[in-house]
């Protein structure tokens, strides 16, 4: 049985089942379309979407936009969201306890979504949603998984911004993502 999207937001607002939310600004569920084919999950929201309380608004979530855009798309047909929704102190990484914790809100959240393809951005994704490490050597990738879902494994835009080599490595698999998209347009 699917979770309305509506519930899962509310569940996820209220939650204190981690340290986290005695630090939150905002509790930061994600957004986007509610059926969306294509999902984005970061690892944690930053400052700016700890204050405002949407996912990728600072300069790694206007990098993530223009990317999108590039695929034809824009932020309100995709769903964006992070493994964690709540901001770890001072942006470190989140811990297992903090992972474990949110999981189960991410995952009602695939389960309701129903996307086609899922965008892991960053280890923390990449390793909590397909128990692998290493996006150096995944990125560009997609993979079928178990629950019958395809991932894509790319660097996080924040990762992109700040060490030059993964700029290009971040380009050029939006265009390999873009390139499966269109496959599966055409297949309509």
């Amino acid at each position: 049985m699917k979770i309305k999207h509506e519930v899962i937001n509310k569940a996820i607002l209220e939650c204190k089942e981690c340290r986290l939310c005695e630090s939150r600004t905002k509790v930061v569920p994600g957004e986007g379309h509610p059926f969306a084919e294509l999902m984005f999950i970061g690892e944690a929201p930053g400052k700016e979407e700890d204050e405002s309380g949407s996912p990728f608004v600072g300069r790694s979530g206007a990098l993530l936009s223009k990317l999108i855009l590039g695929l034809g798309l824009g932020r309100g047909q995709v769903f964006i969201t992070n493994i964690v929704k709540c901001r770890p102190p001072g942006n470190r990484m989140p811990e297992l306890e903090e992972v474990t914790a949110c999981k189960k809100y991410l995952d009602q959240q695939i389960k309701s979504i129903d996307p086609k393809i899922i965008v892991l951005m960053g280890n923390v994704a990449l390793f909590s949603c397909l128990k692998r490490s290493g996006v150096g050597t995944w990125r560009g990738n997609f993979f079928n998984e178990q629950d019958g879902r395809t991932y894509f494994v790319t660097c996080h835009p924040a990762a992109a911004l700040h060490a030059g080599g993964w700029m290009k490595a971040l380009s050029e698999d939006f265009k390999t993502l873009g390139a499966k998209i269109e496959q599966m347009r055409k297949k309509k």
